[in-house]
């Protein structure tokens, strides 16, 4: 923090106070992998079914965030550390909120992913790896962006140029490869049910 003239303001409504309102807890469900594995596709089928079991939700997206948050941002490993620092920020800001939030980064880097695990209570954060071959994330390469690395036309790309590291230790692993988007759904739900997130129906 650059200034020292800042006073935290404590807040007269709570982040229980929130939860119950919303009837249920507010956490951080990390989906990272590959680009092509999956990611924003998965976080947002299962933003549909909270929704649809009445949840207090949002979708930060990779893309959709440098746009606008991190749009000052390009793609070098610092400047990725960066991205992933402001959502992880971002992401705590929903969890007081009591919202379950769901983030789909590709956030190659296992220290990121650890700072903003940091960040957070232990039972705040869920990582989900999404995890599928870099042969099938190419051959489906639905932005065209694996041909344009491989042309050369793109440096520093996951996968290709600059190393992915998988999760060690993550709360659930779907692979994207061979199971089908409705049952990663059922998985994910059930993992935030069993975690006491979300409660039975």
């Amino acid at each position: 923090m650059k200034s020292s003239n800042t006073t935290w303001h404590h807040a007269t409504v709570t982040r229980d106070g929130r939860e119950k309102l919303h009837n249920h807890r507010g956490v951080v469900v990390w989906f990272t992998g590959l680009s092509g594995s999956g990611k924003s596709t998965l976080a947002h089928a299962v933003e549909e079914k909270l929704h649809m079991l009445g949840c207090h939700t949002f979708v930060l997206d990779g893309d959709n965030v440098r746009h606008g948050l991190c749009a000052d941002l390009g793609f070098s490993q610092t400047d990725r550390t960066e991205n992933i620092r402001r959502v992880g920020e971002t992401s705590k800001l929903f969890v007081e909120a009591g919202t379950i939030i769901l983030t789909a980064f590709i956030s190659p880097f296992r220290n990121d992913r650890d700072r903003i695990k940091k960040l957070l209570d232990v039972n705040d954060f869920m990582e989900i790896y999404c995890q599928c071959p870099v042969s099938t994330c190419e051959e489906r390469d639905v932005k065209g962006l694996y041909k344009l690395a491989r042309e050369g036309h793109i440096a520093e790309f996951t996968g290709i140029s600059s190393p992915y590291e998988e999760p060690l230790d993550p709360k659930l692993v779907i692979n994207t490869e061979s199971t089908s988007l409705e049952r990663s759904v059922e998985m994910v739900v059930e993992l935030l049910k069993i975690s006491r997130v979300i409660h039975p129906k």
